[in-house]
């Protein structure tokens, strides 16, 4: 058994990129033809995510020319070169199927709208907010 958790571990990617169920991503993956190999671009909503160690996969779907496709990806492979989020997305489920019954703006998701906190820059007072524009300052 060790063995295989050996094998397993050697596999396994150290950082499979930081995405989630509902976030828009492109995921740059290596196609091989002939001798020839190049980075294609495949870019849809992440609709579910299955854990299984090693075999850990997502489903990503998108929308060509009409049709919805979706493609499974392995995400320790060594065939997929990075996953870039491109809109986060808030969603309340861990399997996002119902997306393919939807078509139009029924099938968007919501955007994650992270805040930013505002870090005072060096010299300046912590608590000093803009004067307005037009109005002198008391």
């Amino acid at each position: 058994m060790n063995e295989i958790r050996a094998i397993d571990a050697a596999q396994m990617k150290s950082d499979p990129g930081n995405f989630k169920v509902g976030d828009t991503v492109k995921v740059h993956f290596k196609i091989i033809e002939g001798k020839n190999e190049r980075i294609q671009i495949y870019e849809g909503l992440v609709i579910a995510m299955k854990n299984a160690q090693v075999g850990r996969t997502f489903t990503v779907r998108k929308n060509s020319y009409g049709v919805g496709v979706e493609r499974v990806f392995p995400l320790h492979s060594p065939r997929i070169a990075k996953v870039e989020v491109v809109r986060p997305g808030r969603v309340r489920r861990a399997k996002l199927y119902y997306i393919r019954e939807k078509i139009g703006k029924g099938a968007k998701i919501r955007e994650l709208i992270v805040k930013k906190t505002a870090k005072p820059k060096a010299g300046e007072p912590a608590a000093a907010a803009p004067a307005a524009e037009g109005q002198p300052s008391n």
